[in-house]
């Protein structure tokens, strides 16, 4: 097992502001359907504000009233965020995935990061999120936006 990194680099707040004001689609990876995990939470939150999410996990066929997919590459759509909630050692194949889907911004949730992934998804031209939640960023800064 790999122990979590803390994250070598963030954007500043308004990069983050940009980032969520700027994307629409976000593939939530690992994401769960009992409704007290995190994963399951976070996606219903950022349902309830506008965004498309979509659920990747092989586990399920629907979270959230939506299609789930086995991985990133199964997903028949552009996705601008991979929103990451998986174990570190999980974490360099979905970022490679990232890359080769097109997507434009990899989020590692609160109490992950992948250092050496997230200089390949920079060098690659997305930009990255270590050790944050998506939920609690939105809030911060754009809480009474929905739509963002």
């Amino acid at each position: 097992m790999q122990t979590c990194e803390l994250p070598d680099y963030n954007p500043p707040d308004e990069e983050i502001v940009n980032i969520l004001k700027n994307v629409k689609t976000i593939a939530i990876v690992g994401i769960s359907e009992k409704p007290d995990r995190d994963s399951h939470q976070v996606a219903r939150y950022l349902k309830e504000h506008g965004y498309k999410i979509i659920p990747v996990n092989p586990k399920y066929e629907q979270v959230l009233g939506e299609k789930c997919y086995p991985d990133l590459k199964s997903i028949p759509e552009p996705v601008d965020v991979v929103d990451i909630f998986r174990k570190p050692e999980a974490i360099p194949p979905i970022v490679d995935d990232a890359i080769s889907i097109g997507a434009k911004v990899v989020w590692m949730q609160l109490g992950l990061a992948h250092n050496e992934s997230a200089e390949k998804a920079r060098k690659a031209g997305l930009e990255v999120v270590m050790s944050k939640c998506i939920k609690i960023e939105h809030g911060k800064f754009l809480r009474n936006q929905t739509g963002q």
